[in-house]
């Protein structure tokens, strides 16, 4: 092979699709499609009953297949030499069909893993019509040309004196949050993209005699409604009580994909022996480099208002905070006529640092006054003791031993 061997490969490994064209009755075609590459042999998908598909029977048929990987838009001081950064593939060849079931299930098996390492293994293989169905076609990797840009604009000498902005403005493609399906309720598998790895926006969990705080999934939304069905719960909260199923579903995806942002980190509080859902709490506005954290957007349902589910949720996500993150600053928000909460938080040990005026929108529209407390990483020590000997003051007063 005399083509950029690796780079062709790496090409083809990044990229997802590739358009194929090929001529049916004289006229040309060009087609989307998935591909995937086995050693030195391009594969691709399609349909035994689509033109493609059909082309291919018989002798095979004649293909070009194109990839392009655009990394940025490269811009000049001339309208002419404004250009791109690219890494994009072309190979061109006699594709055949494959018809040997053995080796179109392993075709697939490899192009399922290739969208997330391990799919094949977690999902039903095809069935014997699904096979049938299925096109498969085989391109050696013979004939093959690569090109790549990578560099900044190339004005003219004659155009460097003048002011207009060049320059190259980065693209990448991000994997967003993952969205679950209807009745899915598991978390999402490991080889899909992850949010960011630092412990700082990872939602260990926790357990303790009360609560155990659990990473917050869809398999939590039943359980979420139930607990937090009561107006109360959400008085002074930002977003009014879903209604529905569907709203209580939206509200986890949105504490997902504050997550994936690296915004906040959600936990579900559940009963620690039976598993029962209680109520929602996180960490928000995270910030690693300061050493910072916030605790709220805590739900607890009514029915464990005054027992010792609040407290040890809250030494719990200090803990974690102080002692495994290394924060040095932990900080609440509440609505300034919240005064239960401001009483709950000040037990905690917090102080009063200030108030935010006209902090954040109201549900109906008027705009809140937030009131901030905060505990230092000085003060923790002597929270920490207060807070665990309220907790063992409790269990003695229930007669828990």
């Amino acid at each position: 092979m005399f083509y950029e061997r690796d780079t062709a490969h790496a090409i083809l490994d990044e990229a997802y699709d590739c358009s194929v064209a090929f001529v049916v009755d004289g006229e040309p075609r060009v087609l989307p499609t998935l591909h995937v590459r086995v050693g030195d042999t391009l594969y691709l998908h399609g349909s035994t009953g689509g033109r493609f598909g059909l082309a291919a029977r018989g002798d095979g048929v004649r293909i070009c297949v194109s990839v392009t990987l655009l990394d940025g838009l490269v811009f000049a001081r001339s309208q002419f030499n404004h250009s791109a950064n690219y890494r994009s593939l072309v190979a061109m060849g006699q594709a055949r069909l494959v018809t040997d079931n053995a080796e179109k299930e392993a075709v697939l098996t490899a192009m399922v893993d290739k969208v997330g390492p391990g799919r094949a293994a977690d999902s039903r293989p095809p069935t014997s019509k699904e096979l049938v169905t299925t096109a498969v076609l085989a391109l050696p990797l013979e004939e093959v040309s690569v090109r790549v840009r990578a560099h900044g604009a190339v004005d003219d000498p004659k155009d460097q004196s003048l002011s207009h902005w060049a320059g190259v403005l980065p693209l990448r493609r991000v994997a967003g949050p993952p969205e679950p399906a209807d009745g899915v309720t598991r978390p999402a598998p490991l080889y899909l993209p992850q949010t960011p790895t630092s412990p700082w926006q990872t939602a260990a969990p926790m357990r303790g005699r009360h609560v155990a705080l659990e990473p917050l999934t869809p398999a939590h939304v039943d359980g979420l409604m139930t607990a937090l069905a009561d107006d109360e719960v959400w008085q002074f909260l930002p977003t009014r009580r879903p209604g529905s199923r569907e709203q209580m579903a939206e509200q986890v995806a949105l504490a997902a994909r504050q997550q994936w942002n690296g915004d906040r980190v959600t936990w579900a509080q559940c009963d620690p022996e039976t598993g029962e859902v209680m109520g929602m709490t996180s960490y928000h506005d995270v910030d690693e480099k300061a050493g910072a954290l916030g605790i709220g957007h805590t739900m607890l349902g009514k029915r464990w208002w005054r027992s010792g589910v609040n407290t040890e949720a809250k030494l719990l996500l200090l803990e974690r905070a102080f002692e495994v993150l290394g924060a040095g600053r932990v900080f609440w928000y509440t609505d300034i006529r919240n005064e239960r909460s401001q009483r709950a938080i000040a037990r905690l040990g917090a102080s009063r640092d200030g108030l935010i005026r006209r902090h954040r929108l109201r549900p109906d529209g008027t705009w809140r006054d937030t009131v901030l407390f905060a505990m230092t990483v000085d003060e923790w020590p002597a929270a920490r003791e207060r807070l665990e000997a309220r907790l063992r003051q409790g269990a003695e007063g229930q007669g828990i031993k």
